[in-house]
């Protein structure tokens, strides 16, 4: 999050001391006013103002002593509502102006509590005293001024004092008590800074003079600690009390406001302090706990104890968006815990801040646990390519992986996948971050011998079947480019030829059609390659756009020249427990290709209804599909799907025109039901279909849909 160097906006200059930071975030010193011996001496003086006018004994006239007049000053440690600041006294005067006080009273630094005082008062009467029984003094007149007797030159402050006012109306019998509550009330209206209640023996009776000083008018804002908070989140805020007496109660809803928005954010920051100073002035700090160092511990799987790990500290560190200086944030940290789990090497991670001493700063352990590096596994699967024999689509795997080479978080895998036409051996080595590099620039180097059924295109009717082998070699380079959207680029050498059920060789198929581009046993391309993918959250039904292009360079003049663009996107729609996909593909190629390299439409994963690629099989193609899931029971979900293909009559166009010479419609749509099911092998799909054709067939596919 950007720095804003500090918030500074006033319509005066005023020279203001440097805070000391807070201990800790969750520790906040707080220095706010003390109102027990301010009340406590308005209690005293309430009891002298029954009292006399109980006994109306005479005193000796005594100079009447100044009134306590708080100033303002807060200091705030957590969003909370702020207590009554207030100071209030009550004396009674002779309309002279003079203070009669109780003879017995003695003037103290700090007088008792308010309850203290009304035991005392308790006492002296003789007999215990509950709120009912209070004494009470009938009150003539209630009045409004200033600190001085003199009337508010503000009329609007007047009347907010006025109505702030429950038990004290002229002609009304009122109580220690009550006076104290109204004083209170005054207080809470949010415009005074001190309240000081005044009784007034006249010929008319009992003159009750509320004297209040009153806030200043805003005049500046003076802004401390604010690194990250906007300033024009704090214009906003103040920009309708310039030139306005300060409320306090505003004021604290606009602190409250500042504390929100770092909670909102996930942000370690909070107004500590608030002062007004002389001229109208407000002072304002806000502590933000900035991250001071940032450190990873290992953690035993077994025990939990401190460990030595095998990854590098910064292997682990460069994949923090948190770094030193920045305001700690919980958000944020949340996402890095995230980062470093998909690095697929630490079984467990956490973040715990610690308060760096008196400095108001965090220090960072990162916990992690690290998983085991690597091993050997054997498994199966099944391929939906093929739909016939007495194994058909069944494959065995073996795979040696190691996920933290020299514990920089690099893989290797070889793997082997072998089922009853289809094989595959691939050696990947990936880098997920090239050392030095600033854009998170992933390296794949990779290098694989495959042979895939040749019968998506050119299926041998009545003569074995034929499969494709491809050895590649190449590398890759990825990177994020924005939030949610990646970006590969490569240069890829391929080799691919076709052979036939026993191993040999071919270069034509049943219908004579040519195999290969170049007439030779195989075809060589090298391909550079580029492709951008956005991706939602990684739902089934998520949002997904991607675009691909290979574009062949002919090294040699027997080597292939030609363009292959292809592009896919999904949306995902919910409504009530029903949710909706729609999915859109399509793609075309220009140029001199491989004839098995055709598009081939029909399938599992194309227009379901049809056996792999009998739809058609052209240069350009599209595919279209919707899809509407809900839940039954548990695991199990049903599915209701229709899908439509159509080559876009570029069938004839591809060598040979292997789809014309096996009667390939070149459109076809179809439609059926299904279900899904949740496993540890990913979700699985059963699905029944009918085409156009008025033919059914049972599909089986093992994840997501492309």
């Amino acid at each position: 999050m950007p720095r804003n160097d500090g918030v500074r906006f006033t319509s005066s200059s005023i020279k203001i001391r440097r805070l000391s930071p807070p201990r800790s975030l969750l520790d906040f010193p707080c220095t706010s006013h003390d109102p027990t011996s301010p009340l406590a001496r308005t209690a005293h003086l309430l009891v002298q103002f029954v009292s006399a006018f109980k006994n109306r004994q005479s005193a000796q006239w005594l100079r009447p002593k100044p009134p306590l007049l708080s100033s303002l000053s807060l200091s705030l440690a957590r969003p909370r509502k702020l207590p009554p600041l207030c100071s209030a006294s009550l004396s009674l005067s002779q309309p002279d102006g003079a203070v009669q006080p109780d003879p017995g009273y003695k003037e103290s630094s700090a007088g008792p509590p308010v309850e203290s005082s009304q035991s005392e008062f308790e006492a002296r009467k003789g007999q215990s005293v509950s709120r009912h029984d209070e004494e009470r003094v009938l009150i003539s007149e209630v009045l409004v001024t200033n600190k001085d007797g003199e009337q508010l030159e503000r009329k609007d402050l007047e009347m907010e004092a006025l109505q702030a006012l429950k038990a004290c109306r002229p002609n009304s019998a009122l109580t220690v008590r009550e006076v104290q509550e109204d004083v209170h009330r005054i207080i809470d209206s949010g415009y005074f800074c001190s309240c000081m209640p005044v009784a007034v023996d006249t010929r008319d009776g009992i003159r009750l003079v509320f004297q209040v000083e009153p806030n200043q008018e805003f005049h500046g804002l003076v802004c401390e600690g604010a690194n990250v908070l906007p300033s024009k989140f704090l214009e906003d805020a103040f920009q309708d009390a310039y030139g306005k007496v300060i409320n306090i109660r505003r004021l604290d809803e606009v602190i409250n406001s500042i504390n929100g928005w770092y909670m909102e954010r996930g942000l370690f920051g909070l107004v500590s302090d608030v002062e007004i100073l002389s001229g109208g002035n407000l002072k304002m700090h806000i502590s933000e706990a900035e991250v001071n160092n940032i450190s990873i511990r290992f953690l035993d799987r077994k025990t939990g104890e401190p460990t030595t790990g095998n990854t590098k500290p910064e292997t682990i560190l460069r994949q923090l968006t948190t770094k030193k200086g920045q305001v700690y944030s919980m958000l944020q940290g949340k996402r890095d815990v995230e980062t470093v789990l998909t690095m697929g090497i630490m079984e467990d991670v956490s973040i715990i801040p610690q308060p760096v001493g008196d400095t108001g700063k965090v220090d960072l352990v990162m916990n992690v646990v690290e998983r085991k590096s690597g091993g050997f596994s054997a498994g199966g699967g099944i391929s939906s390519g093929i739909t016939s024999g007495p194994l058909s689509g069944l494959i065995g795997s073996f795979a040696y992986s190691h996920r933290n080479v020299f514990g920089r978080n690099q893989k290797l895998n070889i793997s082997l996948e072998r089922g009853q036409i289809d094989s595959i051996f691939r050696i990947n080595y990936t880098d997920p971050w090239i050392e030095g590099d600033d854009k998170r620039t992933s390296r794949t180097i990779m290098l694989q011998n495959s042979r895939t059924p040749g019968s998506h295109v050119h299926d041998q009717p009545n003569s074995g079947s034929l499969t494709i082998g491809r050895v590649t070699a190449g590398v890759e380079f990825s990177r994020p480019i924005r939030p949610k959207w990646s970006g590969t680029a490569g240069l890829i050498f391929l080799r691919a030829g076709a052979r036939d059920d026993k191993g040999n060789p071919v270069i034509k198929d049943f219908f004579n059609s040519p195999l290969t581009a170049s007439g030779n046993i195989h075809d060589d391309s090298l391909l550079a390659k580029l492709e951008t993918i956005y991706t939602g959250s990684g739902d089934r039904g998520s949002s997904m756009v991607a675009f691909n292009m290979e574009q062949g360079i002919p090294v040699l003049s027997e080597w292939q020249f030609f363009n292959r663009v292809n592009a896919r996107a999904r949306k995902g729609i919910e409504i009530g427990p029903a949710h909706f996909v729609l999915s859109l593909s399509g793609g075309h190629v220009v140029g001199n290709f491989s004839p098995h390299e055709a598009f081939a439409i029909g399938g599992t994963n194309s227009v379901r209804g049809y056996e792999e690629g009998a739809v058609g099989s052209g240069r350009s193609y599209v595919v279209g599909s919707g899809e509407v899931s809900f839940p039954m029971l548990g695991p199990v979900d049903g599915a209701l799907f229709a899908d439509y293909g159509n080559d876009l009559g570029s069938g004839p166009t591809v060598p040979g025109d292997p789809a014309g010479a096996r009667l390939k419609p070149g459109s076809g749509y179809g439609f059926g039901f299904g279900i899904r099911v949740d496993s540890p092998l990913g979700p699985l799909r059963l699905e029944y279909a009918f085409n156009d054709r008025n033919a059914g067939r049972f599909h089986f596919g093992v994840g997501h849909r492309n």
